[in-house]
């Protein structure tokens, strides 16, 4: 996964000319250190981790004691790292921002995994990302138990009011996406004539924003199977499994990237000589 992003630029952000701070440690120092999260968390970014040291070292040894997806708790040791003292100190800033970040992002992707789990509903991400990290934390949605959405705006049309509006109609909005692109065509509607609407123009989904459970159920009883049925918006972790139990084919939850607070890490150094 680490091809997806670019580990030079984070460290060229963090270092620039150079670690000033870690060149008064002898260049032939060596070190050993260990990463220990503080709080419950879902391991995820271990490739991103390992790249910020070998592009720094490529002599570092990282042992994981955790695997990557698994649930670990607060003061577990994650993994054991020795090698170059500087190389240790200049990368542990950059690679514990990457790790806490998309173990954040994998511990609440698990949390909704699992509050829809036994339903046949899946639980998607948004294009709410962190810019520059958008496929690492796609990724890190992956690992947690939930889906991807489109990628995005070139791998799935999505028609909202405004695109609705500039078309003309729903059926018009669907009939020239489908002109200009074999990708997948999803119409958000908001009232149940705009659902009627977008049932007729035969889209390859329909995203429910905002309709309330009966209405979602009356939607899914009306479709039939026909088209996949998605529901959006004001659904959080207390109220998701209702919304599952309507019968819906997807959720999509924009606080799975968006709202992440970073896992509470910390990197113990110790000079060896």
């Amino acid at each position: 996964m680490t091809e997806q992003v670019n580990i030079k630029s984070f460290l060229e952000e963090d270092i620039g000319s150079g670690d000033i701070t870690a060149a008064i440690i002898p260049e032939a120092m060596t070190a050993e250190a260990e990463v220990v999260t503080r709080e419950d968390m879902v391991l995820c970014g271990q490739a991103w981790f390992d790249a910020v040291f070998k592009y720094l070292d490529a002599n570092v040894s990282i042992e994981w004691l955790a695997s990557e997806g698994e649930a670990v708790g607060k003061n577990t040791v994650l993994c054991k790292l020795s090698g170059a003292a500087r190389g240790l100190l200049t990368g542990e800033r950059s690679a514990l921002n990457l790790l806490q970040t998309l173990s954040a992002t994998a511990s609440v992707a698990r949390q909704y995994a699992d509050a829809v789990s036994g339903t046949a509903c899946k639980v998607l991400d948004t294009r709410k990302t962190i810019p520059g990290l958008r496929n690492a934390q796609k990724y890190a949605v992956a690992c947690g138990g939930c889906y991807n959405h489109r990628i995005g705006l070139y791998d799935g049309v999505l028609i909202k009011e405004n695109h609705i509006i500039a078309a003309g109609s729903i059926a018009q909005a669907v009939r020239s996406a489908r002109t200009l692109s074999s990708v997948p065509v999803e119409v958000e509607v908001e009232t149940m004539q705009e659902f009627l609407e977008a049932v007729a123009a035969e889209p390859d989904r329909i995203m429910l924003d905002n309709f309330s459970l009966e209405a979602m159920a009356e939607a899914v009883k009306i479709n039939s199977g026909a088209i996949e049925l998605e529901a959006s918006g004001n659904i959080e972790l207390d109220n998701i499994r209702g919304v599952a139990e309507t019968g819906v084919d997807y959720i999509s939850i924009g606080a799975l990237t968006k709202h992440v607070k970073a896992v509470d890490l910390s990197m113990r150094i110790k000079l060896v000589h």
